[in-house]
């Protein structure tokens, strides 16, 4: 379960070393668990990360600890060895186009986007920046378990320009989602604010399975913070597969099923519009199949 503590180092802690003082102060925390939270990445001593299990704490400096899914997934071991068989157990992802400016990659299901206060290690930027030699600035983000198209810039220059077009909702990102039940009409555009703030997602059917589910194109006119998987809830039609919105449908989808699949912008380089597509991958391809074959049994 992710859980996120703070709290201050009083007398009784002062002098001891992080990993003592973690142990002693969040419950079910052993000393052991502490040392690999804090090799992640997934403690804080007054805002600043800090990996040293070792480090002395002092009184009054305030310690904060994010444990969840990234101490869940890591290897129950710290130092470089472990954490390169984290790396090891990851999905793999795959390079669409790279050039000077930026770098445009199919993330896979599984794999985080950028760093979390839960850990900096084993995420798609960091993997890219080990790949690359160099810098690597997040322009925006998927959820770990959607997959699809994502653009990386690398240069601050570029990370500014393509920045603002996400800004403006420049940007073109179209989703394929499989949705539960029949989903009404052929198209529908959904205005419905997220987070106090203006989201629009339009809607095109691609295919149905009888009452059981819809294939949707999904084209973000804003992008909000799971707008597509919270537009789809507020129809009645949630995401299958959606890890915070389970529901029963048969045959069972591998994992939450949506997938960017249309990514296009102005390019920071030579200003030309670039589009870049991506097919649905083996294991929501492979369900598709699946979900046609209970729909229409005899072909």
């Amino acid at each position: 379960m992710n859980r996120s503590t703070t709290f201050p180092i009083t007398d009784a802690e002062a002098g001891l070393r992080l990993d003592q003082a973690l142990a002693a102060r969040i419950p079910g925390l052993s000393r052991r668990q502490a040392r690999v939270l804090l090799d992640i990445g997934g403690v804080f001593v007054n805002g600043r990360r800090v990996k040293m299990a070792g480090r002395t704490v002092r009184l009054g400096e305030r310690i904060e600890a994010h444990i969840g899914g990234a101490l869940e997934r890591a290897t129950k071991e710290v130092g470089h060895a472990a954490r390169a068989r984290d790396a090891a157990s990851l999905p793999q992802f795959g390079v669409v186009h790279e050039d000077n400016e930026l770098i445009v990659v199919d993330k896979p299901a599984g794999l985080l986007t950028a760093p979390t206060p839960e850990s900096d290690r084993n995420n798609l930027a960091d993997l890219l920046m080990q790949r690359c030699g160099g810098s690597i600035f997040v322009v925006h983000r998927i959820d770990l378990q959607t997959s699809g198209l994502l653009v990386f810039a690398k240069t601050a220059a570029a990370n500014r320009f393509l920045a603002e077009q996400f800004r403006t909702h420049s940007v073109d990102r179209a989703y394929f989602a499989i949705v539960a039940g029949e989903f009404p009409g052929d198209r529908h555009t959904l205005s419905l604010p997220l987070h106090n703030r203006r989201a629009v997602t339009h809607f095109e059917v691609v295919e149905r399975f009888g009452d059981r589910a819809t294939l949707l194109r999904c084209r973000l006119e804003t992008g909000r913070t799971h707008q597509i998987r919270l537009h789809c809830l507020h129809l009645g039609h949630p995401v299958c597969g959606d890890p915070d919105h389970r529901m029963s449908i048969s045959p069972r989808p591998p994992r939450m099923a949506l997938h960017a699949v249309e990514l296009g912008f102005i390019h920071p380089g030579n200003h030309e519009r670039t589009v870049f597509n991506s097919a649905l991958p083996p294991d929501l391809s492979a369900w598709l199949l699946q979900l046609r074959a209970a729909h229409r049994p005899e072909l």
